[in-house]
């Protein structure tokens, strides 16, 4: 499927604002020759994101977004989703109306891809576990597929270790928390089988971490885009 002069929205993840994504903007935008909006989220957007009304927030500020990117070239467009941004991301496009909005980004979007984002998650509140459960009951895998060209994006940074370095066992922790087994791969946040979404196209990048903070290179850095952009 061609994607050249599609619009592209980018939705980050759980505490971040817009300028976390600039350089990740124009990254894609120089790769690609597509406009790119990332959505205008603030540190504070998701705070209530523990529960449904916080998700409210953030969708609606998603959908403003993309309704300004598709009407500017009256074409779908390529949603991104990085992290939770991409459990968000798989709830928006639903037909089905949410806390009494419909939504409906089936009918703007058609291409989902998700990085690091944990699809599979058995971890409280506080690490989005409600979250994804609950979307993944209401709206299974790539539910909407071969509507929805899904792609989902992993990273293979570091492994879990219980008594190695710092880092290991912080990932180590993460890791349980999220998908019952701490000894396993992922990018420093999300494991891999979390982060691979049923149904989709699967890649997983070897030494790629999730997020700048956790270490280099990232989803977002500019050797890592080709990567899973045109994979």
């Amino acid at each position: 499927m061609s994607i050249n002069q599609q619009p592209v929205v980018l939705l980050g993840g759980f505490l971040s604002q817009q300028g976390n994504y600039s350089a990740l903007k124009h990254a894609i935008s120089d790769l690609s020759g597509n406009n790119v909006w990332v959505v205008d989220t603030r540190f504070f957007d998701w705070i209530p994101c523990i529960s449904k009304v916080g998700w409210l927030i953030v969708l609606n500020k998603l959908d403003t977004t993309i309704k300004n990117a598709s009407s500017t070239t009256n074409k779908k467009v390529i949603l991104i989703g990085h992290s939770q941004g991409g459990i968000l991301a798989r709830l928006y496009l639903s037909p089905e109306p949410f806390m009494g909005k419909r939504f409906a980004g089936l009918e703007s979007v058609n291409q989902l891809i998700t990085l690091g984002s944990p699809h599979i998650n058995h971890a409280g509140l506080n690490r989005g576990g409600h979250m994804s459960r609950w979307i993944e009951e209401k709206i299974p895998g790539s539910a909407f597929a071969p509507q929805i060209c899904y792609k989902s994006v992993a990273g293979r940074y570091i492994q879990g270790r219980p008594k190695g370095s710092l880092h290991e066992r912080f990932a180590f922790s993460i890791y349980k928390d999220i998908c019952r087994d701490g000894e396993v791969w992922g990018d420093g946040i999300v494991p891999v089988t979390s982060a691979l979404l049923p149904g989709s196209q699967q890649v997983t990048l070897n030494g790629v971490s999730h997020y700048s903070l956790i270490g280099d290179p990232w989803y977002g850095s500019k050797q890592v885009l080709p990567l899973w952009w045109e994979s």
